[in-house]
């Protein structure tokens, strides 16, 4: 391929070293060598759009599949040294100013389907976690109401293992479905994605497709009021409907973010057009115009703080991507 270029695989939380190539070139590598993509494939495309904070740079390449069959076509066409990144919602990811080299994959209507089988739920990776637990709910199926506080789909609530108000995904998942970069499908137990706190231990380099969840018998009624207590529970001490990215730092063992962060005296805490949510300070906030240098940066200074203060080390739970561009404080 006429684009390979010197890389380093595409971590959530680190900053890319890959180069970028030249204009259009990985785009139209891609649609040579996967002549019959059904999806939509575009070259340098904004990603702010689809990120909550509504900042950062573009993907070299923005992919949206349209189907499981196009996906595996597509990651086979890609060589081993692109990096592969799947975007979901874009709740709880920050993209860095200088944009996201590589493969980005966005999940779209062909990975949103959501069908029932007596007290199984099997669900799209692109599927809404709210459009998850409504359907459970309305079929009856208690257990998965906590997918209504995760702001985000069902890919990327087996990627970190999202969880809410006493659940978590780890404790619904019957088995999930991914691909791995050779296009090949994988069927993954509870037990071998590896769950813990915030964190899925199978490989990076797999993409979900689907997953299965199991409750139990429930009166639908009963679950669907349990749903709405936690969207006004959201509502009531979350900055909802703002330029966020859910909360920013996981919590550590036996502590809370939000109780450290007020501790150290950031509420409110701005750096430019950045700031640390006053209703709940473990969520950042774009006021308009923040880079994604300036979120990170104030990121940091809490993080900074919180040491300080308490000799906890906070650690992002938001997935920071692609190339930094460094925040001037003049």
């Amino acid at each position: 391929m006429a684009n390979a270029l010197r890389s380093v695989a595409l971590k959530g939380d680190s900053i890319s070293t890959r180069e970028w190539g030249k204009r259009g070139a990985l785009a139209a590598d891609l649609r040579e060598a996967v002549p019959v993509h059904r999806g939509t494939l575009e070259a340098e495309a904004p990603l702010a759009p689809l990120s909550w904070f509504r900042t950062g740079g573009p993907a070299e390449v923005l992919a949206g599949p349209a189907d499981e069959a196009d996906l595996a076509a597509l990651l086979a066409a890609c060589p081993a040294d692109i990096p592969v990144l799947v975007v979901g919602l874009g709740s709880n990811l920050l993209v860095r100013d200088g944009g996201v080299p590589g493969l980005m994959i966005r999940l779209g209507r062909g990975f949103s389907s959501i069908t029932v089988d007596g007290m199984r739920v099997r669900a799209g990776a692109g599927a809404p976690d709210v459009k998850v637990a409504r359907a459970a709910a309305e079929a009856g199926i208690d257990g998965l109401a906590f997918l209504r506080g995760i702001p985000g789909t069902v890919g990327g609530a087996l990627r970190m293992n999202g969880g809410a108000y006493g659940g978590e995904t780890a404790g619904a998942l019957v088995e999930a479905r991914a691909l791995d970069r050779q296009g090949r499908a994988h069927v993954l137990s509870r037990a071998d994605m590896a769950f813990t706190y915030r964190h899925c231990g199978a490989p990076d380099d797999l993409v979900f497709t689907e997953a299965v969840f199991e409750g139990g018998p429930g009166d639908p009624a009963a679950i669907l009021a349990a749903m709405g207590a936690i969207t006004d529970a959201r509502a009531a001490t979350q900055p909802v409907n703002t330029r966020t990215g859910g909360s920013t730092f996981k919590n550590p063992p036996g502590r809370k973010a939000w109780e450290l962060i007020d501790a150290a005296g950031c509420r409110g805490l701005r750096i430019g057009n950045a700031q640390v949510s006053e209703l709940h300070c473990n969520f950042l906030l774009n006021h308009g115009a923040a880079s994604a240098a300036e979120i990170e940066a104030l990121g940091e200074e809490v993080r900074r703080r919180v040491r300080e203060t308490s000799g906890v080390e906070l650690e992002w739970e938001i997935k920071r991507v692609g190339i930094a561009q460094p925040h001037s404080r003049s």
